[in-house]
């Protein structure tokens, strides 16, 4: 089912979009991701809508069949890509964790802005972008999901997340139908 209506009140996540994530080949066109989220970035800023930028600096604790358990990332892999034009205005979560809600503000800042709704978009649909869309429905957000501004290692894996996850979590549209819908309620 497509995107029906965004609250009145609705944040823009963004999930790791950043130099050492994007870099890393992709099931689908890194650059038309980019910019999607980024057009969708553009159309919340302008109608004060909040922006969350999320990046990852590290990995939660624990051993891992990867062997990547607590492990730190280069100082540049968490710098966000330039196109999504960060602003001050702009919530930036630095998470460790595949989920952005994880050990972070990000629901009390949500919260502590009125936020009822938040459409998720970025990289891997199956991990950091499922993650935050998993945690933000727990937490009683309603989600809308991006599916044009977000890729994946695993073109199977996208698709999972998309047709399997996804409908139990929100509703699904493409940039255009959002950005529709943002000016919609402006």
């Amino acid at each position: 089912m497509p995107v029906s209506k965004l609250d009145s009140k609705t944040a823009l996540i963004v999930v790791d979009l950043q130099k050492g994530i994007v870099s890393i080949p992709r099931a689908h066109s890194i650059e038309n991701v980019v910019k999607n989220a980024s057009d969708l970035a553009a159309a919340f800023r302008h109608h004060g809508l909040p922006v969350i930028l999320v990046n990852v600096t590290g990995t939660a604790p624990g051993r891992t069949e990867q062997g990547l358990g607590g492990s730190a990332f280069p100082p540049d892999w968490a710098e966000l890509t330039p196109e999504l034009n960060q602003q001050p205005q702009d919530h930036l979560v630095t998470k460790k964790t595949w989920g952005a809600f994880t050990n972070t503000d990000l629901e009390a800042h949500l919260k502590s802005v009125g936020v009822t709704q938040v459409v998720v978009c970025g990289v891997a649909t199956s991990i950091g972008v499922e993650s935050t869309a998993r945690q933000a429905h727990e937490f009683g957000f309603n989600v809308t999901l991006a599916a044009d501004a977000m890729t994946d290692t695993s073109a199977e894996a996208h698709a999972n997340s998309l047709e399997r996850i996804f409908p139990r979590l929100g509703e699904t549209g493409t940039s255009q139908e959002i950005i529709t819908l943002v000016k919609k309620g402006a």
